[in-house]
């Protein structure tokens, strides 16, 4: 019920080594209908990078990120189109 919350659309490593691309970002996702439009991409773990490639997505986790660079890749984190809530100061009754 959080109207902040920020979803993703999780995308695995077994995923991204069926596109033959040296770069994967969500306009090539999108393309080979992987990816809802305007969706926000995090790359998960699952499977297996055996190639170099230089992956493009909103969020990675640790155990993905650490396997696209042991196979020679890089990542690179595309910052959200909108800024998150700020901090709240104060209590519940002052933030209104």
């Amino acid at each position: 019920n959080n109207p902040f919350r920020v979803e993703y659309q999780a995308v695995n490593l077994d995923s991204l080594t069926e596109i033959d691309e040296p770069v994967v970002n969500p306009e090539i996702l999108f393309a080979r209908g992987v990816l809802h439009k305007g969706a926000f991409v995090k790359v998960l773990a699952r499977g297996q990078v055996g190639r170099a490639v230089e992956v493009h997505a909103h969020g990675v986790s640790k155990a993905a990120q650490a396997a696209i660079e042991a196979a020679g890749g890089s990542v690179t984190i595309i910052p959200l189109p909108y800024k998150v809530r700020p901090a709240a100061k104060g209590n519940q009754f002052t933030n209104r």
